[in-house]
């Protein structure tokens, strides 16, 4: 029963890693290649190769029964560096390129 347990475990806990992977993957897809040059970060084309080939490492890694388990867990953990990096830092870099659609700032009507 504890087998059981830990493997629904990491099968969840798989998911949402390749959730991030994925996240990181479109967001970087859907902005704008000079919002990336404008915050001085590495191109769009280096970012979204990156969180790509994160994003299909974690897939992989998928434990049995929904996955391959390929390349097993440390491969996993190692696929969500890339997306962390992104989300953490360039993310809010490049949302600030061109104004975007965000409401007013500081709350109020």
């Amino acid at each position: 029963m504890i087998a059981n347990v830990q493997v629904l475990l990491f099968l969840v806990l798989s998911l949402i890693l390749l959730g991030i992977e994925l996240w990181a993957l479109l967001d970087a897809a859907r902005r704008p290649a000079g919002a990336f040059t404008y915050a001085g970060k590495r191109t769009k084309r280096f970012w979204v190769l990156l969180t790509g080939a994160g994003a299909l490492v974690g897939f992989i890694a998928i434990p049995p029964p929904l996955g391959l388990g390929i390349f097993g867990t440390f491969a996993m953990f190692v696929a969500v560096v890339p997306a962390g990096v992104y989300l953490a830092d360039v993310r809010p870099e490049v949302r600030s390129y061109g104004g975007g659609r965000r409401g007013p700032q500081g709350g109020g009507w």
